[in-house]
């Protein structure tokens, strides 16, 4: 689902009467394209498969799976395949152990994507039950798949560049100071997340 364009523009434009810096921002360099990927396990299963290699190493193990197991990957199937067919695929023994926990919580009901819990924290405290899975991971799922508009990933380090460049910060800010700055920017935070990464080594700014 994500947040939809006219979501981030409203948002922004909420942020930009607080903070005309970001108004200046957005008249130079535009508002950013909507980031939505599809909610449910699927999602889940390809960040951990896309975790620490390139999008090319990425799409070729998704492809080798979806010949093993099919194109919905049921998490029945997986718990199914044995060590070495998901080896072929290009799972690492790791990544076979956070895929098997996705598709365990799943199976066995104790994580319900379809029932997340309402409060951030508490949908992020259920995400990240899912060996592989960090904050970071959960967070960047609720603002994308999910589309919950006060997402803010202040540990991510493009948010942190990206919010320096737009508040003329002289160094980096730490994460503690992310969070800190962004906190009258409530409820659109997760607008306002898209467009630090719409700004990450924007040549505008």
């Amino acid at each position: 689902m994500g947040l939809s364009a006219q979501a981030i523009r409203d948002g922004l434009d909420f942020i930009s009467e607080r903070n005309p810096a970001l108004g200046s921002a957005i008249s130079r360099v535009g508002y950013p394209e909507p980031r939505i990927r599809a909610t449910g396990y699927g999602t889940l299963l390809r960040t951990i498969v896309g975790q620490q290699v390139s999008v090319a190493a990425a799409a070729s193990v998704w492809s080798k799976l979806e010949a093993l197991l099919g194109e919905d990957m049921p998490p029945h199937d997986l718990l199914a395949a044995d060590f070495d067919s998901l080896r072929a695929c290009g799972l690492s023994r790791q990544k076979q152990g956070y895929a098997r926990s996705l598709c365990e919580l799943v199976v066995s009901g104790e994580l319900d994507l379809d029932a997340l819990p309402e409060d951030d924290e508490a949908a992020i405290a259920e995400l990240v039950k899912i060996k592989g899975i960090g904050r970071w991971s959960a967070e960047i799922y609720l603002l994308f798949a999910e589309g919950r508009p006060d997402i803010w990933p202040a540990g991510d380090l493009a948010v942190q560049v990206g919010l320096g460049k737009l508040l003329g910060l002289a160094e980096r800010p730490s994460e503690k100071e992310t969070r800190a700055l962004a906190e009258d920017w409530r409820p659109h935070r997760g607008a306002a997340a898209i467009f630090t990464w719409h700004c990450y080594n924007n040549p505008a700014l």
